[in-house]
C-alpha cells in the first residue's frame, strides 16, 4: 500500500507539472522557473483540498519581506485560478477556489534605482571599446530587456526609422527605438564586425558580466533593470505620457510604467518643495 504522504506528494507534483504544461506557448523560461520555484516551496498549500485559511496561514508564516510574500501569492493565485477553471480538466467549482478569500499581501513601495543621462555618460567614459558603449546607449535609448538585447540580428535594425524589431516578453513582437547618436556608433561598430549570431558576439551572461564589472568600477548601479527604469524615467521627465512610454518599452499595462517612474516623480516634487521652502 502506498503511504498517504507519498500519495499526496505525487498528487502535488502532478498538479504542478500539469499547470506548467498548460502555460501558453511563448511564456519566457524565467516566468516558468518562477512558478516552478515558488510552487515547489509552497507545496504544503498546493493540492485539491486546500482552503483559503491554509493559504492565508502559510503566507503569514513566511519569514520574508512583503515583496517575497506577494511573489508566493502571485504564483499560488495563478495556479489556483487555473486549477479551478475548465482548462485544468479537474472539473472543480470555480466558486470553491480558495484563493478567492485570501487577502493580497502588501508590498513595500520602494523607490528603485534607475540611471539618468549624466550617469550614462559616466559609464560610457569608463568603457574601453565601442561594442560596450553601443550596448549601454542602446539599453538606455530603448529600455530593452536583457534577452531582447542579446538576440538582436543585423536584419532587425531599421536605419530609416531608427528602430529595432525584437521579440519581447510573451513572444510579442515590437519595435524598440534608438537615437541618432546611437545609430552613428552602431554603424561604425557593425562596419568593423561580422558576427554570425547576434551582433554583440556575447551571451546574456557575457553582457551581465560586463555591466557588473562596470558597476564596480564606477560605483553606479547598472544592470538591465536599472537601464529599463532609466528609459522610462528619462522619457517621463521629458514630458512623455505613460501611454507613450508603455508601447515602445513593451509593457503590457500602465501600472509597471507608473511604478518605474515613481522615482522621477518624487525628485520633481522634491525640487518644487525646495523652491517653495527656500
Amino acid at each position: 500500500m502506498v503511504a498517504q504522504g507519498t500519495l499526496e506528494a505525487t498528487t502535488r507534483h502532478n498538479l504542478v507539472s500539469n499547470f506548467l504544461k498548460s502555460r501558453r506557448q511563448g511564456l519566457s523560461p524565467t516566468t516558468i522557473r518562477f512558478y516552478q520555484s515558488y510552487l515547489t516551496r509552497a507545496s504544503s498549500v498546493v493540492g485539491l483540498h486546500i482552503t483559503g485559511l491554509d493559504i492565508t496561514y502559510f503566507l503569514g508564516s513566511l519569514e520574508c519581506s512583503g515583496g517575497g510574500r506577494h511573489a508566493y501569492y502571485r504564483a499560488l493565485r495563478t495556479f489556483y485560478n487555473w486549477l479551478y477553471s475548465p482548462k485544468s480538466g479537474y472539473r472543480l467549482n470555480p466558486q470553491d477556489n480558495p484563493i478567492r478569500i485570501v487577502d493580497i499581501p502588501k508590498r513595500e513601495k520602494r523607490i528603485m534605482p534607475s540611471i539618468n543621462e549624466e550617469q550614462v555618460e559616466q559609464l560610457v567614459s569608463a568603457v574601453d571599446n565601442l561594442r560596450d558603449e553601443c550596448i549601454i546607449r542602446l539599453l538606455f535609448d530603448s529600455g530593452m530587456r536583457l534577452s531582447e538585447l542579446t538576440n538582436i540580428q543585423r536584419s532587425d535594425i531599421d536605419w530609416d526609422t531608427l528602430t529595432i524589431t525584437i521579440i519581447g516578453k510573451g513572444n510579442k513582437q515590437r519595435r524598440a527605438p534608438f537615437t541618432e547618436e546611437t545609430a552613428r556608433l552602431l554603424k561604425i561598430y557593425l562596419g568593423d564586425n561580422h558576427c554570425s549570431s547576434n551582433i554583440w558576439g556575447l551571451t546574456k551572461y557575457g553582457i551581465e558580466t560586463m555591466l557588473r564589472k562596470l558597476s564596480l568600477e564606477t560605483g553606479i548601479k547598472c544592470n538591465p533593470h536599472t537601464f529599463r527604469r532609466g528609459f522610462a524615467c528619462n522619457l517621463h521627465h521629458k514630458g512623455l505620457s505613460t501611454l507613450d512610454i508603455m508601447h515602445p518599452g513593451g509593457w503590457a499595462d500602465l501600472s509597471m510604467v507608473l511604478r518605474y517612474t515613481r522615482s522621477i516623480t518624487f525628485d520633481d516634487c522634491l525640487e518644487h518643495y525646495k523652491l517653495v521652502i527656500n
